[in-house]
């Protein structure tokens, strides 16, 4: 029997948590809270996202959202605009104020990678890449068939 530490899903897991806490040491001097530069981040691919699908994008509470949104909006790095068809409706845009903040969190990315990937070859850091891609492929369709199963009272 395996060790549970060895397991795909707590390797996952604590690979993400140890990137993610690197990733802060690493981002200390920026200024921003880790809940901050993650929406931040997010925000910054997905510029004009509903503040509603943002949260569900991070798997926080959307009270949680608003108040760190709100922090970030304070600093002028984020702005909320009506949408254009639905004036109940907030989104969210990042602020050219924010460009100098992404710039340093992609080389703190860009570090901490490297940092994490230190001792693999390119070739084994692409089918890295390849073989997580998969594997979130397979775990949409699969969350998505459910979800359908569901809704057609099957499950």
């Amino acid at each position: 029997m395996k060790k549970p530490g060895h397991t795909l899903g707590f390797l996952l897991h604590d690979v993400a948590r140890l990137t993610r806490k690197r990733f802060e040491q690493n981002a200390r001097g920026l200024g921003l809270t880790r809940s901050q530069w993650q929406v931040l981040a997010h925000l910054a691919r997905n510029d004009g996202i509903q503040q509603g699908a943002l949260a569900d994008l991070l798997d926080v509470e959307p009270i949680t959202l608003t108040r760190i949104v709100d922090k970030l909006e304070n600093g002028g790095v984020v702005e909320r605009r009506p949408d254009t068809r639905d004036r109940r409706v907030r989104r969210l845009w990042v602020t050219p104020q924010a460009a100098p903040i992404l710039e340093k969190l992609m080389e703190v990315g860009t570090h901490t990678r490297e940092e994490a990937l230190r001792g693999l070859s390119s070739a084994d850091h692409e089918r890295l890449l390849e073989l997580l891609a998969c594997m979130k492929i397979n775990l949409i369709q699969a969350l998505d068939s459910a979800d359908e199963e569901r809704r057609l009272g099957h499950g």
